[in-house]
Order: structure tokens, then C-alpha cells, then sequence
């Protein structure tokens, strides 16, 4: 792409449907492996990648040359395949519906990292929900108590 520069740093945070803890300590970083494969086929920079059992954060420098729409499609869709075709749980795995995405600027980028690496550490004191929360407060997006990630019924 000539004459083309851009730097876009953005934070993903998504969870799995009903935000049921499923994502195994056994099996997450190759989850983590396959994710990462997944954003760089379509050129963008895996910078962070972390989370816990219920949720996901994922950090990267995102190239102009696909839609923020498209390439979570891609990243959930293609993910939830792969732990349903490898039964990496007992059930059917989803993803939870919809997706936070975040913007940073590159001085922010360290304290973030340390954030995305600590998750384990972090959610001694935080719940994923409160967590989520916080970001939409931080960012001052408006939102709707009921279309945040639902709980397990």
C-alpha cells in the first residue's frame, strides 16, 4: 500500500458465550497460537495476547486493509471451530456475541501490555463484567446494562 501510513493500536476484549469458564489453562496458548496465526493471515500485528477461562484480550497493530467487523468475525468464527473440531471442551464452544474494541496510543502500549500479561492477577479482585464496565466508562461509551455479555442462565 504506497503513501499509506498508519499506526492503530487496538485492545479486543471478548468472551465466551454466557461467559462460561471454559477456556482450559491445558489448551490456551495454543488457542492463544491459533488466534495469533489467524491476525497475521490478514497482516496485522499480534502485540498482547491473554486472558482468563471466561474472556480473551487481545492487543494488536491493525492494518487498514480489513474492516474491525470482519476480522473478529474471522478471529471468533474460524477459533470456534477449530476448539469444536479439535473437543478441546465438552460442549458445543461459542463466543459470546458482540465485542469490545479499544484505542490506544503507542506511549500507552507498555502499561497495557503488563495489563493483557497479569490478567490472572488482575481478576483476583475484578470480575470480567466490572472489568468491562470499567473500559466502557474509561472510553465514555454509552451502553446498555442488558446487551453486555450475558451470564450462564
Amino acid at each position: 500500500m504506497p503513501n499509506i501510513y498508519t499506526q492503530i493500536h487496538l485492545q479486543l476484549v471478548f468472551a465466551v458465550k454466557y461467559r462460561a469458564a471454559v477456556i482450559s489453562p491445558t489448551w490456551k496458548y495454543e488457542l492463544y497460537n491459533y488466534m495469533t496465526g489467524i491476525i497475521q493471515h490478514y497482516n496485522h500485528k499480534l502485540i498482547a495476547i491473554n486472558g482468563m477461562p471466561d474472556h480473551i484480550h487481545i492487543l494488536i497493530g491493525m492494518r487498514p486493509t480489513q474492516s474491525l467487523s470482519d476480522l473478529m468475525q474471522q478471529l471468533k468464527q474460524s477459533s470456534s471451530k477449530w476448539i469444536n473440531e479439535k473437543r478441546m471442551t465438552r460442549s458445543q464452544f461459542a463466543w459470546q456475541e458482540g465485542y469490545g474494541a479499544f484505542s490506544y496510543g503507542k506511549s500507552q502500549l507498555p502499561a497495557l501490555i503488563q495489563y493483557i500479561d497479569n490478567q490472572e492477577q488482575h481478576h483476583q479482585t475484578r470480575t470480567f463484567l466490572d472489568e468491562y464496565r470499567r473500559f466502557l466508562d474509561i472510553f465514555g461509551i454509552d451502553y446498555d446494562e442488558q446487551f453486555l455479555f450475558k451470564p450462564l442462565d
